[in-house]
């Protein structure tokens, strides 16, 4: 056996030793939160950040002085186990780009308790006139960090994670605007439980989940150069950078907040990269670390 088949060996072997010795259950290294405790920090669930299907986002300040974002988790509403389980994984992710657990709550209703992130969302950056716009140099790098922690969840995560909403409102930015996946390994839209190891999962299901993380990776940074949102229907972004080669078109859907504040060259990359992961969506040509390279490459950001 060569050395590579013998790391691969002990990696199989320590995961099912993990997952063997693992049982549902509280973490000791995440805080347990009342409901009492959610609902006041909330002023009452007021603070409302996003409404999505699966549940509410609220900022929140505990009596401690701890700021946080609240997730409610709708699913497992019968099933304290699975929700354990949930909390387990999510504790475990440790990634520059991913906003950390930091705490949960199971009483009268469930949450998960995330690290503060200082700048709120994406979305908010993009679309409230009362912001800063954010310049060039700070979406590029909102790009790369998203790419790196796709890679991240989909290479480095026992069990992988290739189901992550990737958009405006579900990516946060910190003091430093570094960018953080705030959704990840929750809920689909569809209400369906999206932790999929590789053992539960075809390869063309597995196909089919990568190929949607890169296509909503190629719908983000269509928003990070318009400004604009596939959701509101203001324009087709996807038949727009299908279709535009044109300078003259490329340059009359550039985020009127950019100015001319942008290099060109890096504009075309990060295009090349958008059009590359829009048509990537149904059968993808490439993996996630590739784009990853290619797009850090196009873009040069290490």
């Amino acid at each position: 056996m060569d050395g590579l088949g013998l790391i691969i060996n002990v990696r199989l072997l320590l995961l099912a030793w993990f997952c063997h010795r693992s049982r549902p259950g509280p973490i000791s290294f995440l805080k347990c939160f009342s409901y009492k405790d959610i609902k006041k920090a909330t002023d009452g669930f007021r603070r409302i950040m996003d409404n999505p299907s699966h549940g509410s986002a609220y900022k929140a300040k505990f009596q401690d002085g701890r700021i946080a974002l609240v997730k409610e988790v709708k699913a497992f509403s019968e099933q304290k186990d699975a929700f354990y389980r949930e909390v387990q994984l999510l504790g475990r992710l440790h990634h520059r780009h991913i906003v950390a657990l930091s705490g949960f709550s199971t009483g009268r209703k469930r949450f998960l308790v995330f690290e503060n992130i200082e700048n709120g969302s994406l979305k908010e950056h993009l679309n409230d006139p009362l912001k800063t716009p954010l310049n060039w140099r700070t979406r590029l790098q909102i790009a790369v960090g998203v790419a790196a922690a796709l890679e991240y969840l989909h290479f480095f995560c026992e069990p992988p994670m290739y189901h992550v909403s990737i958009s405006s409102s579900t990516i946060m930015l910190d003091e430093n605007f570094t960018a953080k996946l705030s959704d990840v390994g929750l809920l689909s839209s569809g209400g369906t439980h999206v932790i999929l190891p590789h053992a539960s999962c075809s390869n063309e299901c597995v196909g089919l989940a990568c190929g949607n993380m890169i296509f909503q990776l190629g719908l983000l940074i269509l928003e990070l150069v318009t400004g604009q949102s596939s959701e509101k229907g203001d324009v087709d972004l996807i038949e727009w950078v299908q279709e535009s080669r044109s300078q003259k078109s490329i340059h009359k859907m550039i985020d009127p907040d950019l100015g001319n504040s942008y290099d060109s060259k890096e504009l075309k990359g990060l295009l090349a990269v958008a059009r590359l992961c829009i048509n990537s969506a149904d059968k993808p040509s490439f993996l996630i670390p590739q784009i990853f390279r290619y797009l850090q490459k196009k873009v040069g950001i290490p």
